[in-house]
């Protein structure tokens, strides 16, 4: 085989994994919000409070409406590559930077969806976190073409349990997942009931109208992959409301 043979195969063959790496990728767009110390990104529309103390840390996302799906998407994982094919304001040589969804980025119906409206229905868009951006895109650029994908959130410790409300009204915070990053449903016992189905409220806030008040409680939860966990007796009889309880146990897949 000739040279300029053997650099065509080479080629053809860099072009075959490049397509196969890509594959089941989806194509987005992206901005960043927040600024540099991700401060901005705080709070938002999953609930999840300072995400540095929720274990989320500033690689973190709001979601277009079409991706948050009414907060069903809150705690997914997504790998976020910048489509260097269609821009050449991506960083050179930046592997793709995996985020976690924390909030909602709203639509603006005073804007066009392909001039200022990024988050516009039915686009998928990512507004990101300064510092999750500045891993793929150019400052300078505020908008990039991207490839994303659903991955595998992978967190320390296990599943976290927060429960606020008042009297016979509990809201439930159910954060620091991993597997899937989200959650399909969630029951709750006390030892005076049966399992009771609790409803999304907001984000990942999921309710109940039971008087739970002391009796311990468990929990069973299963995630948007379709696992299901039983956490027996997590939280203490003498629990209140706005503490946080951690199970040991985690999604595997």
């Amino acid at each position: 085989m000739d040279r300029m043979s053997a650099l065509f195969v080479v080629i053809v063959l860099a072009a075959s994994c490049f397509a196969s790496a890509r594959a089941g990728w989806s194509q987005g767009s992206a901005t960043f919000y927040g600024g540099p110390d991700a401060a901005g990104t705080m709070g938002g529309a999953c609930g999840y409070g300072n995400l540095y103390a929720a274990g989320y840390g500033s690689n973190n996302a709001a979601l277009s409406t079409s991706l948050f799906s009414g907060g069903a998407s809150c705690g997914q994982c997504y790998q976020i590559a910048c489509d260097a094919s269609k821009t050449t304001s991506c960083k050179p040589g930046a592997d793709p930077v995996t985020i976690t969804a924390t909030n909602l980025c709203p639509p603006n119906w005073a804007l066009s969806s392909n001039n200022g409206g990024w988050c516009n229905p039915p686009r998928a868009h990512f507004d990101m976190s300064q510092p999750a951006w500045l891993n793929i895109g150019l400052y300078k650029a505020g908008i990039i073409p991207v490839l994303y994908q659903q991955v595998r959130c992978w967190r320390q410790g296990g599943i976290r349990f927060t429960i606020a409300g008042f009297n016979n009204f509990e809201l439930v915070l159910i954060s620091n997942v991993g597997g899937p990053g989200s959650i399909r449903s969630v029951s709750v016992k006390g030892d005076k009931t049966d399992w009771i189905q609790l409803n999304r409220n907001w984000g990942a806030n999921w309710q109940c109208n039971a008087a739970l008040v002391g009796q311990p409680l468990s929990f069973a939860v299963t995630s948007t992959n379709g696992q299901k966990l039983y956490i027996n007796d997590l939280v203490p009889y003498w629990w209140k409301f706005s503490m946080t309880f951690t199970s040991n146990q985690q999604f595997t897949y």
